[in-house]
């Protein structure tokens, strides 16, 4: 098993830590990884996307030009990674400030409201855990053990209180995620 992903979006969503909390999951199941993280100067708004790579085999390189996924969380991220997932990929966005969507035939694409569920759930910060709960969903390349057990080593001990809100957010975007095209 090999997964070669990357998580694009805006500064405060959650992007990064999705990507650590995905790779931390790996390291629970002995797989190899990677966690690239790439960052604007900006704290907050500015660009940012991570790469994260599991695999059970040893891991060449970091850097990649193709994914199998990319989760794709604003425009300038479509603009920017759409052609860049694999013939037969997955592209998963939230299509809240979306203006031009996914136009590929040759990929499979899905829709997380993450932003109106998370709303809904009343924790605007539960944004990218619906998001991985898409992932997970349609890709399940690490267990939700690995995944509760990503989230203690990832978060500060202060806030393992929010380890089970975390865990019905998964839960949401896992219940949530709609086919747009599948292949």
């Amino acid at each position: 098993m090999k997964e070669e992903l990357i998580i694009a979006g805006f500064g405060g969503q959650g992007v990064l830590s999705m990507g650590k909390i995905l790779a931390y999951s790996g390291i629970m199941q002995d797989k190899e990884v990677t966690w690239m993280p790439s960052y604007g100067p900006e704290m907050r708004g500015g660009t940012a996307n991570v790469t994260v790579i599991l695999s059970d085999k040893k891991i060449g390189s970091p850097i990649l030009a193709k994914y199998d996924t990319a989760i794709i969380l604003n425009q300038q991220s479509m603009d920017k990674f759409e052609n860049s997932v694999k013939p037969g990929g997955l592209l998963i966005y939230d299509p809240n400030g979306i203006t031009r969507h996914p136009q590929r035939k040759d990929i499979n694409i899905c829709s997380i409201d993450a932003a109106e569920e998370s709303a809904r759930m009343g924790n605007l910060k539960a944004f990218n855990m619906i998001v991985l709960g898409a992932f997970l969903k349609k890709k399940p390349v690490v267990s939700m053990e690995s995944v509760v057990a990503g989230l203690k080593k990832s978060l500060p001990e202060r806030h393992h209180h929010l380890i089970p809100m975390n865990e019905d957010a998964i839960h949401v975007g896992m219940d949530k995620v709609v086919d747009i095209n599948v292949l």
